[in-house]
């Protein structure tokens, strides 16, 4: 039987790193969880109730009454808030806007860890976000840090909500993305980091069967050796 490990992916936002995790889990046949939509997931309920995210009560009784789910079948991620999937609406500008600002939130990150750890505690698992190889996983057996210039993700992610139909102006995009670069790299709790122990990926010139070419090398690599 393959010794089942797991695989800690980081990245800066729209870098393709969810695909890359999509994909590996696939071709593992593991669990994958996006944790970048759990805290997307808390922001649409902070939009939704309107709560002062600087009023610690405010953010403490809305943890307190968290229902997410994550749910992986037939090999596809979903995620649904108090019983609703929650997929799609996510990923829309507002949602994208207010995310840094509650992911760096203390009391958001701790609860969230403790779940996500809980949720990888029998490895066979491939998650990715800004603090797993760094603080969720620090003991991962495999930790991949993914990144593209800003204008290539700008692109994709433009082109990603356009495919959607959420027609949101280039320049828009980009001041998004640069914007949670910033906060996500510079918050005080668990920044967005490259791990010393992680394997740097830089996609820009890479598609996405050679990102998941070099990906699954590694994997394999990596337990034939363990």
């Amino acid at each position: 039987m393959r010794k089942k490990i797991t695989i800690a992916i980081d990245g800066h936002s729209s870098c393709g790193k969810s695909t890359l995790a999509k994909d590996l889990a696939a071709k593992l046949d593991y669990v994958y969880i996006d944790s970048g939509a759990m805290y997307r997931a808390v922001a649409l309920k902070c939009l939704q109730t309107k709560i002062d995210l600087n009023n610690s009560k405010e953010v403490q009784d809305l943890l307190s009454q968290l229902d997410i789910k994550i749910l992986y079948e037939q090999k596809k991620f979903r995620i649904l808030l108090d019983g609703i999937d929650i997929t799609q609406r996510i990923i829309q500008i507002d949602v994208s806007s207010l995310v840094s600002e509650v992911a760096a939130i203390s009391i958001v990150r701790k609860k969230l860890v403790e779940i996500q750890q809980q949720m990888g505690k029998n490895k066979a698992v491939v998650m990715d976000g800004r603090d797993i190889g760094t603080v969720v996983f620090p003991n991962a057996e495999l930790k991949l840090f993914v990144t593209a210039q800003l204008d290539i993700r700008t692109q994709r992610r433009y082109l990603e909500l356009k495919t959607k139909g959420m027609l949101t102006p280039y320049d828009e995009v980009k001041q998004n993305l640069a914007h949670r670069d910033h906060i996500d790299s510079t918050r005080k709790d668990s920044p967005l980091i490259q791990a010393k122990d992680a394997i740097l990926i830089d996609n820009s010139y890479m598609s996405p069967s050679e990102q998941i070419f070099l990906a699954y090398k590694l994997v394999e690599d990596l337990i034939a050796h363990i």
